[in-house]
């Protein structure tokens, strides 16, 4: 109840603040945009802009930006002149009260053989698609990337939903980046200018899932090095821009419900909540309380402080039960922007966003011994109960040819999740119940503070960055209770489930309670100059930069179980049901107290410093275009972490690497390019693959350990591509890839593994290969027919991508049958497919998306134990948008995987390449459910005195 009272005030405010705003005026209207160079596609800074026959002007910004404000509503022309370049006319350009036009101009160098004047003519919306196919083609290097639009007629929530539109990506778990087959460890992540670390305890990976899709800008995903881009990524280097500088004064409100066949208004079971749950805060309940005695002192405590201190921890065992919550969302944004009398400008944007969600999941798990046998047959209800609560604040000031910005942008996720396990275990002979409470509680910081600047008349550009980021992940008294029977009893009621208690000292598995805390510290800075200058009367340019990354890391884990107190133990307390049995009254002599489990090995301090210069040219000459160079990166880490002995883990690191690139583009035509890429990059061991922490799974039955012995791997890249813009917005491609590793850092699976305790580690392969194919195209059906309006405004898009890998295990100890496979998580092949249509007023929207996966490793396999393989599905995706109020107010509805096939988890048993359903073993079946969403946004613009 008091959830619901809390959701009402903040609707109220967010409603009364919505209407506070209607008190702006609305009556002018306003133009702006970007001006670019047609042939080289970079922006121009200085350019004059006037309006046709008046008097008023303005000038491009160090981003090539313009703006025309206070502008009464009816249709304009613009003049654009520069020097040494033809001066354009846009005519047609129609204002609308409380609105901005947005025009973004291409403009061509002068011929030097003109001996008069050449002014070019063209419409609003000639200029349009003259700019965007510009942009697409004079990308230096071979890229792909997802526009702020295109996210808006999707679906996607967050950004890992983004993220698999792209070609040659997909998601794994729902939120880890897999590009081109290779997965989160050679793969890097860049939140603006500022690198983004891990954010999870056990892999180098970011969990795309925790930023919601509609704080973005843009994304791209770098797929060929440059030197200018961090040496430490293979697959992709995914940049997320959020939303920084608006071109008008608006305030957004947006709001929407959810609907999920399996999970919305069904049985919902949850541990015991505490009061800040709902806004994504745990209020310190699940925490070691204070005055709990530190756990390399806990054992040497006498029996009688030992029962008081288990006392100290609250019996939170107990479940709540009630009906799953339909999805809701809100988000409010602000925008606003001033002019200055002396040509300056501010802007700036914040929003907040929230979301809140309850899933249910029920699976079916199974597991096999080397033998075939069924080792397990279980089925687990899993109930998630999520919070995402994000806030983004950007400030940007403009003036005389310099920019400077302050973003910021703060995450917190916060995962509950309550698991009911039943079924048989044929290892240990018994029928089991047993149940887990666990919260994941993360957050991510980031600011930072950037510049861009114009030096002198010759348009040198300098740029710099300085950040800050700082990432948790917090594990509060994870909870495991596990009760079991003879197998000979399962079916007999008289028979009771008791408590899988151990004699004498605690495991970490049938009763006990862990802790455990990741703190990521980031501090970076980077500058850059680049110098234009001619080369053969062609346009080229130098750049030089530097870098630094320090990141501090703090991890902590802490193990508690319950056992006897003493000899005289009360077996009859065993039969207690999960939210008695650890009650107060049964913490005594004869019942129940704490031993202290953690080890050694269940925590590690870490520094790891990253320096990097780089020296860079742009040349071109007729129709070439290279752009090549070095980077040089110097790499330092000090791990402190001891083994389970307490001995001292060396796993210090210091590297020092040059990684030559070049990216060289053939303008084949005005509308195509041949492309070309080499480089050679790096893959470095995440500190966590480092450490010799022992990380127990109670969902997947399985234990990860790492190892301080890993190096890093050198990787060569080499990259083919042809692109054809057919016209501005359409797009047909092809490229062919190919990708040798020495050393790749892989999974693997060290002898002693079983299916009841699967043992994980990672150590250096002698080789790999990643090759393969992609093909992408984006066309206007209008070629049906072209007097029909309504073909020009659908959009088919599709791409494709073919991957094949190789792994060299021979000198690692996974068993012969893991000598070759392929890379773990890589799929051989991904589709996305899709129609978009939006109406000539652009008041109407339909779009229907479609991606599927090949099957991929999950999990790899070791000798007579076959790889564990996630089964390919197909995803349907779709919506309906309807603009209203004068297009001030949106409507979406959107539909996700409308099929709902079942996600499967497998392990092949006769060497087919697909999954066969009556002949693979099944190890995880579950369906994730349908979707439905309604969303109401309204969006109130206004140019402000």
């Amino acid at each position: 109840m008091k959830h619901k009272v809390l959701l009402r005030k903040i609707s109220f405010l967010l409603s009364f603040l919505l209407i506070s705003h209607l008190v702006y005026s609305q009556q002018t209207g306003k133009i702006a945009g970007k001006v670019t160079d047609t042939k080289t596609g970079e922006t121009l800074i200085g350019l004059t802009v006037r309006v046709t026959g008046g008097t008023s002007g303005a000038s491009t910004d160090v981003e090539g930006r313009y703006s025309f404000g206070n502008l009464t509503p009816g249709k304009y022309s613009l003049t654009f002149s520069y020097i040494g370049y033809q001066s354009k006319n846009i005519t047609e350009i129609e204002v609308l009260a409380g609105k901005t036009t947005t025009l973004d101009v291409t403009i061509d160098e002068a011929n030097s053989q003109a001996l008069q004047e050449v002014v070019v003519t063209a419409t609003l919306r000639q200029e349009s698609l003259n700019s965007l196919y510009a942009q697409q083609k004079n990308s230096i290097s071979i890229s792909s990337g997802i526009s702020s639009e295109q996210i808006r007629r999707s679906s996607d929530r967050n950004t890992s939903e983004v993220l698999k539109r792209v070609s040659g990506t997909s998601i794994q778990d729902n939120k880890f980046v897999v590009v081109r087959g290779l997965s989160d460890r050679y793969n890097s992540a860049r939140l603006n200018n500022a690198a983004l670390p891990s954010s999870e305890p056990d892999r180098k990976a970011f969990s795309f899932d925790i930023i919601p899709s509609n704080l973005i800008d843009n994304v791209i995903i770098n797929k060929t090095a440059s030197p200018d881009l961090p040496g430490d990524f293979t697959g992709g280097l995914v940049t997320i821009n959020t939303k920084d500088f608006p071109e008008e004064n608006f305030l957004n409100f947006s709001t929407g419900i959810g609907y999920n066949s399996e999970s919305t208004f069904k049985d919902f079971k949850s541990g015991r909540k505490g009061g800040l749950d709902i806004l994504g805060f745990d209020n310190g309940n699940r925490q070691i309380p204070n005055g709990f005695a530190g756990s390399s002192r806990f054992n040497t405590l006498p029996l009688s402080q030992k029962l008081a201190q288990t006392k100290l921890l609250s019996n939170s065992f107990n479940i709540n039960s009630g009906k799953s919550s339909p999805v809701q969302n809100y988000q409010l944004t602000w925008g606003a922007v001033k002019e200055f009398k002396n040509s300056s400008t501010f802007g700036s944007i914040i929003s907040l966003s929230y979301r809140n969600s309850e899933s249910i999941n029920n699976s079916h798990r199974l597991d096999y011994e080397t033998d075939g046998r069924a080792a397990y047959d279980f089925k687990d209800d899993i109930y998630k109960y999520s919070t995402n609560v994000g806030l983004l604040a950007n400030f940007s000031y403009k003036r005389n040819g310099s920019r400077l910005s302050f973003r910021n942008i703060i995450n917190k996720s916060f995962d509950d999740v309550y698991t009911s396990r039943n079924g048989i275990n044929n290892d240990n002979a018994v029928a089991r119940k047993s149940n887990t409470i666990d919260l994941t509680d993360k957050a991510l910081v980031n600011s930072q503070i950037d510049g861009e600047h114009a030096i002198g008349k010759n348009d040198w550009k300098l740029n710099w960055n300085a950040n800050y980021t700082f990432t948790y992940r917090d594990q509060p008294d994870l909870r495991v209770q596990s009760y079991a029977k003879p197998l000979g009893a399962a079916n007999d009621p008289s028979v009771p489930f008791r408590a899988e208690m151990p004699s004498g000292s605690s495991a970490s598995r049938p009763l006990s309670r862990f802790f455990s805390r990741l703190d990521d510290y980031a501090y970076g800075a980077s500058a850059s100059l680049a110098v234009p200058f001619n080369f053969n009367k062609e346009k080229s340019s130098f750049k030089i930069g530097a870098s630094a990354l320090l990141k501090d890391r703090t991890f902590n884990a802490r193990v508690l179980g319950y056992v006897g107190a003493s000899s005289q133990f009360d077996n009859t307390l065993r039969n207690l049901s999960p939210d008695a049995i650890f009650s107060s009254e049964n913490i005594n002599e004869n019942g129940f107290v704490l031993n202290e489990i953690t080890n050694n090995n269940d925590r590690y301090k870490a520094l790891a410093d990253l320096y990097a210069g780089y020296l860079m040219m742009d040349n071109r000459l007729n129709k070439v275009r290279l752009s090549w160079g070095a980077r040089v990166e110097y790499y330092n880490q000090d791990l402190d972490a001891r083994g389970f002995s307490n001995e001292k883990v060396n796993a210090d690191v210091s590297n020092l690497d040059i990684l030559p690139s070049f990216n060289l583009t053939y303008n084949v035509t005005e509308k195509s390019n041949f492309r070309f890429s080499g480089s050679k990059t790096v893959a470095r061991p995440e500190l966590r693959e480092l450490a010799p922490f022992q990380y127990y799974d109670f969902i997947s039955n399985s234990t990860t350990s790492g190892n301080a012995n890993l190096v890093r791997t050198d990787i060569l890249n080499g990259d083919v591509k042809y692109e054809y813009y057919p016209k501005s917005g359409e797009l047909l491609s092809g490229g062919i890839f190919y990708k040798r590793f020495d050393d790749p850092i892989e999974q693997v699976i060290p002898a002693g593994s079983n299916a009841n305790n699967r043992l994980r580690t990672y150590a250096n392969a002698n080789s790999a290969t990643n090759y393969g194919f992609e093909i992408e195209m984006r066309k206007r059906l209008n070629f049906i027919d072209d007097s029909s309006e309504w073909l020009k405004s659908l959009i088919f898009f599709a791409n494709y991508s073919y991957i094949v890998s190789d792994v060299d295990l021979s000198n690692t100890t996974t068993a012969a049958s893991e000598r070759k496979r392929t890379l773990q998580g890589q799929s051989p092949y991904l589709i996305n497919a899709g129609l978009q249509y939006n109406n000539v007023r652009g008041d109407f929207g339909l779009s229907l998306m479609y991606n599927r996966i090949g099957q991929r490793i999950s999990d790899v396999g070791f000798e007579g134990y076959p790889s564990i393989y996630e089964n390919s599905r197909d995803l349907i995706d779709a919506q309906v948008s309807k603009k209203v109020l004068k297009s001030r107010a949106e409507v979406k509805l959107n539909f996700s995987d409308l099929l709902n096939q079942n996600i499967v988890f497998y392990q092949n048993q006769n060497g087919a390449k697909t999954y066969e359903s009556n002949i693979d073993n099944h190890l995880n079946t579950y369906k994730p459910g349908t979707s439905v969403s309604l969303s109401f946004s309204y969006n109130l613009s206004s140019r402000l005195k």
